[in-house]
């Protein structure tokens, strides 16, 4: 074998390093990631549906026999109510129920090693379980409707964002849940507790308090029963509603975000991270 043979840039060519992952191909695998639970665990999701339906079922027929006339001229709202508590609820336990099971099972501190940050990871991990409640509550929006008879407006490029902006203030309050439970471990009977309370903010708007507007849910239930019920289009709500919606959705989202983040770096200080 000749020396040029030896020296050939083929010979010399070194292995390919490794690229570093960005925050792009993190929210791939995320996604991936929860794709592959909904697929190989159906049970879980079927059942989810089937308990939602279930409670619905509950509410409608056993409304039905005692209101009568008075349900059904309100059950359009209703069905945009229960949708929404549905995203809702999916969307704080999203990652609140998620970091408590990291918690118990001990593989917590492996968040924290990632070269992303714990909290970045613990965020896309939401959206996509946020995702995933979204299509499993559009199903039960279909059979809700399926049931009942009842017809509403499905623009999808109204509901998404109003839907999306609603329930993103609830996804903060889940953050900071997070935050909270990493810090006191077992508070679930306390954080399942606050799910029953969106049932109050989604409700709100029929109070008429203008400063209702600033909180979870409250802004976002007035203009998707508008959306759904009365056909509103997104480029017909006002656009200080728009505004506050935004800012609303942004806010509680850093909020939680922040409280987030105080939480883990005092377990850190305190040593409680990966203890159970």
């Amino acid at each position: 074998m000749t020396d040029s043979h030896l020296d050939s840039p083929d010979s010399r060519r070194e292995p390919d390093a490794p690229r570093r992952a960005g925050y792009l191909q993190l929210a791939q695998a995320v996604l991936y990631r929860e794709y592959l639970i909904f697929v190989r665990y159906p049970a879980n999701a079927i059942g989810g549906i089937v308990v939602s339906l279930f409670f619905f079922g509950l509410l409608f027929y056993g409304g039905k026999m005692l209101a009568g006339r008075a349900l059904t001229d309100s059950i359009e709202g209703i069905i945009v109510g229960y949708f929404l508590w549905t995203l809702s609820v999916g969307a704080y336990s999203a990652i609140s129920n998620d970091i408590g099971s990291e918690v118990q099972w001990g593989t917590l501190e492996r968040h924290v090693m990632t070269p992303f940050g714990f909290a970045p990871v613990a965020f896309l991990k939401g959206v996509a379980k946020l995702v995933r409640t979204f299509v499993t509550s559009t199903v039960i929006l279909a059979a809700m409707l399926l049931v009942t008879g009842t017809t509403l407006a499905l623009d999808v490029l109204t509901i998404v964002p109003v839907a999306v902006l609603s329930v993103a203030s609830v996804l903060g309050l889940g953050f900071a849940a997070g935050g909270v439970t990493v810090l006191y471990k077992r508070i679930g009977s306390w954080l399942n507790l606050l799910q029953f309370g969106f049932v109050v903010l989604i409700s709100a708007p029929a109070f008429g308090v203008g400063w209702t507007k600033f909180l979870p849910l409250a802004l976002g239930s007035s203009m998707l029963q508008r959306a759904m019920v009365d056909g509103t289009r997104l480029w017909e709500f006002p656009l200080a509603d728009l505004a506050v919606l935004s800012g609303t959705a942004v806010g509680y989202v850093a909020l939680g975000y922040a409280v987030f983040e105080y939480a883990t770096r005092r377990a850190r200080r305190l040593g409680v991270l990966g203890d159970y």
